[in-house]
């Protein structure tokens, strides 16, 4: 604080050095705290994909964790916040194959291992940046326990996860149909799976009955599909189709013959309520054809173009052009009824935009019932606890909706499924059982290894932090991710460790622009919050996020807010240097023996009472912004405004209770930093190590006020 003579508050000179003394101090780790009571308080911090700058949704995540973080950590308890990066499988393997592209590459230009091993060295390059970029924010994290996804221990427990789940046969290996994006060459989650408005075109086609005696009528919004038709459907109950079910059709553009069956999934509203069944690339169809044994052809390949099984004319297409031409050659035989215009929901890969390929293939799967049903009695019983209802009944619909989750990922980037093969046999182990065995080469969905981040991390510390810090406190995070990673760490919490992984659950919104935007680089609205740092001080953006941070809206963002906060920096700073000022280095507190209180005294004291009382409830119920505007308004509009004026004034004169009045200074500013330190701990502690008779080594460790 060499520069306390300065007028104005400067960050970028003042946050390094604290955050130094902080760092050297030792005291974020819990293991070197000085005063220990009650229950442990941990969390886990949502690792940052570790190939990325951190951004403005990293920065109110860290700023929410890091308050109550240090708000625990003043109320005496034993307060671990352990920091991690995640390798971010699939989406750290599309950010590099853009380098790649950029380069005028491509991953398949590479083998495996070398190309892991590219990928790898990227990451690592990477890493530090992000970890630099917290500490610049003031996470207050033990980086002496921080962790990678990629760590072997890590993988070993996320291996024995695996086994333990083949074992008890709830994985399994098996050929259903998937999501598959044709760009890159991968299989996805349902969750990773956009949806998006179309409007498109619904053909009516006729196919012709094999008897000869007329035909049948179907509507699809694919016709490029109808090449691996093995079935016409109609719903049982439709009266119209009664008589034709059984008999046979001739499936134009091929030589084959397909059967009319009956099958209650066919919507008796869509289209002319008679429906082609396509089992390799319709989900609904993959399912009818089961019930009915029906077989399976597939026309699309991995690579988005109609494959050799479609007849000759149509083979080496892409999905476009053969739709195109199976419209065109449809309507050249006279069998094209009518065509309309259709608006419907169609599934595109979340990274690249490209429309997902349903394809049937062999993957590995969680049987997820059994798990999510222990999930959902878990939060029954309380044993989870959501800060907002809203979050908790829409996590309940999810999770009893929930289907089987495709685990496998066709990349190299991540953890490699150790399942070994050799004829029709399985092992499963992280080493070879022996010659002739070969190990799959896909990799574990991030998500499978990230849902099991709060106990692999404790379990890998070094420590006894299992034990002592498991359950973890509270989790926070967007409600972006709340099925892909809450939801499974809560069932992979409770299989693997027998717990629920943290006791509550506290989802707050997205950072969205001034106009409630969504940030985007296309809209040019995005805000780096590094770049704020370096301008404005970190304690001025964690302020203005903090105050926006309602749980069950997003947090609109902007300069002008920062702004205001920076200007409240500077009120603290200066104000704080009057008031030391006119203490002196030697002031006492102890020493003024029976101060006598004037009514302007004893009116601050009861409002810092009251402020002290309010933002701890507020904290505790995670109404984080309403906690932020107290201590805001306590200290501008009645500390600042009222009793510095007040005192400043009896000093001057002279008054018999000027002594006094310093005393309800040095009380109510020494409260006031402490009350200011969760939301901003930089210029808080800059001031607390100027202050006169400061009862800590730092304010860090202070005793939250007790009044």
């Amino acid at each position: 604080m060499e520069n306390s003579e300065n007028k104005h508050y400067n960050p970028r000179e003042i946050e390094p050095e604290i955050y130094k003394l902080w760092e050297d101090s030792g005291f974020f780790n819990p293991d070197n705290l000085p005063v220990k009571k009650g229950k442990p308080y941990c969390i886990i911090m949502p690792p940052p994909n570790a190939n990325e700058a951190l951004h403005i949704g990293h920065a109110l995540d860290f700023t929410i964790q890091d308050t109550l973080i240090r708000f625990n950590r003043m109320r005496g308890r034993k307060t671990l916040w352990l920091p991690g990066a995640d390798h971010a499988g699939f989406e750290t393997q599309v950010v590099f194959e853009k380098k790649l592209e950029k380069e005028g590459k491509s991953r398949f230009q590479f083998d495996r291992d070398t190309l892991y091993k590219m990928i790898w060295d990227y990451v690592q390059e990477n890493k530090h940046i992000m970890e630099e970029q917290a500490r610049c924010l003031g996470a207050s994290c033990d980086w002496s326990r921080e962790k990678f996804t990629l760590d072997p221990k890590i993988v070993e427990i996320v291996y024995a996860t695996f086994k333990k789940l083949y074992d008890e046969g709830l994985v399994y290996r098996g050929n259903r149909i998937i999501n598959w994006c044709p760009k890159h060459q991968t299989g996805l989650s349902d969750l990773e799976v956009k949806y998006e408005d179309r409007d498109d075109k619904l053909w009516y086609f006729k196919y012709p009955l094999s008897s000869g005696s007329g035909h049948i009528t179907v509507a699809t919004t694919r016709p490029e599909t109808m090449l691996g038709d093995t079935a016409v459907a109609v719903n049982p109950k439709d009266a119209k189709y009664k008589k034709l079910v059984g008999q046979k059709v001739k499936l134009p553009l091929t030589d084959r013959e397909i059967p009319i069956i009956a099958d209650s999934a066919v919507e008796l509203e869509f289209g002319t309520g008679a429906v082609k069944v396509t089992p390799s690339h319709d989900p609904v169809d993959f399912d009818i054809a089961g019930r009915h044994n029906l077989e399976f052809i597939e026309v699309i390949g991995k690579d988005g173009k109609m494959t050799d099984k479609a007849p000759a004319a149509y083979r080496g297409l892409k999905v476009d052009e053969a739709r195109a031409k199976v419209v065109a050659d449809l309507n050249t035989l006279g069998l094209m009824e009518k065509e309309e215009s259709y608006k419907h929901s169609v599934g595109i890969c979340y990274k690249c935009g490209r429309t997902i390929e349903p394809l049937v293939m062999e993957q590995w799967f969680v049987k997820i019932k059994p798990l999510s049903e222990k999930a959902i009695e878990a939060v029954k019983k309380g044993e989870t606890k959501f800060a907002t209802k809203k979050y908790e009944k829409i996590f309940m619909h999810w999770m009893r909706n929930i289907k089987d989750w495709n685990i496998s990922r066709q990349i190299v980037w991540g953890i490699r499924i150790p399942a070994w093969y050799k004829g029709g046999q399985i092992h499963i182990g992280a080493d070879s059982p022996g010659e002739g065995w070969t190990q799959d080469t896909d990799v574990f969905d991030t998500w499978f290894s990230s849902g099991q981040w709060p106990f692999v991390t404790l379990m890998t510390s070094g420590h006894d932090d299992l034990k002592e810090f498991y359950p973890t406190s509270v989790m926070v995070t967007a409600w972006d991710i709340l099925f892909f990673w809450v939801a499974r760490m809560i069932m992979m919490g409770i299989y693997r460790i027998g717990k629920v992984p943290f006791n509550e659950v506290f989802i707050h919104g997205l950072v969205k622009d001034k106009y409630g935007k969504k940030m985007s680089k296309s809209k040019g609205n995005v805000i780096n919050p590094l770049a704020v740092v370096e301008e404005r001080g970190a304690d001025a953006l964690r302020m203005s996020l903090i105050f926006g941070s309602e749980a069950d809206s997003d947090t609109p963002i902007s300069d002008e807010k920062v702004i205001a906060q920076q200007r409240f920096a500077n009120k603290i700073w200066n104000a704080s240097k009057f008031v030391m000022n006119n203490l002196g280095d030697n002031f006492d507190p102890s020493a003024v023996k029976k101060p006598k209180y004037t009514k302007e005294d004893k009116w601050i004291l009861k409002e810092l009472e009251t402020a002290t009382k309010k933002i701890t409830a507020d904290i505790k119920k995670y109404k984080f912004h309403e906690a932020a505007q107290e201590a805001y308004h306590f200290f501008w509009h009645k500390f600042c405004d009222k009793t510095i004026e007040n005192v400043k004034m009896r000093i001057q004169n002279g008054s018999a209770d000027a002594e006094t009045g310093r005393l309800v200074l040095w009380t109510v500013l020494y409260n006031s930093l402490k009350l200011l330190h969760p939301f901003m701990p930089f210029v808080s502690e800059a001031i607390y190590q100027k202050l006169p008779s400061r009862p800590k080594k730092m304010l860090m460790i202070e005793d939250w006020p007790d009044l």
